[in-house]
């Protein structure tokens, strides 16, 4: 790939070439976890009741956000097949018309989520406390939307043309003010009142604005405006917009209904009790943690595939795939032989239970197994969609899904089962979208997919 300053080989992509688009996202993610953690153990120490309605409410939050997420990653998809045909002015449109998109769709989810809040958790939650909880912790938190959509738009553009450094310094901004900001308004310290899962809600929105405006001005700072056409502020391009919606569309339900499968979970996990959705809870987070180099490196293999396309080099795409596979399967290695060695200290992080640390740790060994299936699924799909087949992963994500939330409700609901019984769907997940992505790149027609 090149760009006015940014070089990467043109004909076959090295390991190096994977490394220097995926660290940047792994470091990224690593910082961005570091908000989750904090939430965790912050309210952790708070009460179980407040540690379980924040595991509704984030997971909720993410299912929305991801509406979002899927929209950007479509976006990103055509981004890296421009930058691969050397079309910078059609990168600025893209970018341009997906932002006016996210903003719009950020107000009305807003204004929706707003509105329809305490009748949603109402009907769906058995604990009465931790509905209460729940909804105070999204109340505030929905307004995030708004920054997280924008931010996504801006990830888009620079995955796509591989500069993905930004995104670390944006999330280091965002983990930095999360952290302190989680400390005075949960705990109530420096002045600030005592506000428990609500501080945590608020810190997070006001972290997420923070790394919203420092996007803005990295871009107006450091890229070549006129050479990509931003910030052009033309009026909205139905027809164009259209085009996006096209690759998009299935992306933005495919990540939606794909974390709708990790809401009904949880959901499923507090017909078990308070206890459960707590260790839950933790479990999710140290699973999160077990996910950041395989987000980063499937973000790799999306864009290269799409780029590799864009050049008319579709021999590479599978040989890249491997090479992602086989970096991410390695950092996930390393994440798994640190839960087995030291799993009483991981889990010391999210809180100072003793015994419910001792009730997760069952939950912490099935998860590490986990990960190692869930790596190879995800850059296998990666691979998909980076094809711009963008109606395929939709339909693979929608059949995984209907098998994964079939599979969780089974096992909740078996006689004298155990919360890491049901953690054990992760790895039929994972499982399942390797062996259907698999089969589609090798034997699917995606070759000549134009977007």
């Amino acid at each position: 790939m090149r760009t006015k300053s940014n070089t990467l080989v043109n004909t076959s992509v090295r390991y190096k070439d994977i490394w220097k688009i995926a660290y940047p996202i792994i470091l990224s993610s690593i910082v961005h976890n570091i908000i989750g953690i904090t939430d965790t153990a912050f309210l952790g120490r708070v009460g179980v009741i407040e540690l379980g309605a924040a595991a509704i409410g984030s997971v909720f939050y993410l299912t929305i956000i991801m509406l979002g997420f899927g929209f950007a990653i479509g976006t990103q998809i055509i981004v890296a097949r421009r930058f691969g045909e050397n079309n910078p002015k059609e990168i600025g449109k893209t970018i341009e018309q997906s932002l006016y998109f996210l903003v719009f769709l950020a107000f009305f989810l807003i204004l929706a989520m707003y509105l329809n809040l305490p009748i949603i958790f109402k009907s769906l939650l058995q604990s009465a406390e931790v509905e209460k909880a729940t909804s105070e912790y999204l109340k505030y938190r929905i307004f995030g939307l708004l920054f997280a959509f924008i931010m996504h738009g801006f990830r888009a553009f620079y995955i796509g043309i591989a500069r993905t450094r930004v995104i670390t310094y944006t999330t280091i901004i965002m983990a930095f003010a999360n952290i302190f900001l989680d400390y005075v308004l949960i705990f109530g310290k420096l002045g600030f009142p005592e506000m428990g899962i609500a501080g945590a809600a608020i810190a997070s929105v006001i972290s997420e604005l923070m790394a919203t405006l420092f996007f803005i001005l990295y871009t107006l700072k450091f890229v070549d405006i006129k050479y990509f056409q931003l910030f052009q502020f033309n009026r909205i391009d139905f027809v164009y917009l259209y085009k996006i919606l096209k690759v998009a569309f299935p992306t933005m339900m495919q990540n939606f209904i794909s974390f709708i499968g990790w809401f009904f979970f949880f959901l499923f996990v507090e017909q078990l009790g308070e206890k459960p959705l707590a260790v839950s809870n933790i479990i999710r987070s140290v699973y999160v943690v077990m996910l950041i180099p395989i987000w980063g490196f499937s973000s790799a293999a999306n864009t290269l595939v799409s780029y590799s396309i864009g050049r008319n080099n579709t021999g590479e795409v599978l040989p890249i795939i491997y090479k992602v596979l086989k970096l991410t399967v390695l950092g996930v290695l390393v994440l798994v032989i640190i839960n087995i060695i030291f799993p009483e200290l991981i889990l010391f992080i999210y809180t100072n239970d003793k015994t419910l640390i001792a009730y997760s740790l069952p939950s912490l060994y099935v998860v590490s197994v986990a990960s190692l299936f869930i790596a190879v699924g995800f850059v296998f799909f990666s691979g998909v969609t980076g094809s711009g087949n963008t109606k395929i992963s939709l339909l693979i994500e929608t059949f995984v899904i209907f098998i994964y939330v079939s599979a969780t409700y089974i096992i909740v609901n078996l006689k004298n089962t155990s919360v890491e019984l049901v953690w054990t769907v992760e790895i039929i997940y994972g499982f399942v979208i390797a062996a259907t992505s698999f089969l589609y790149l090798k034997y699917g027609k995606w070759q000549n997919k134009r977007i």
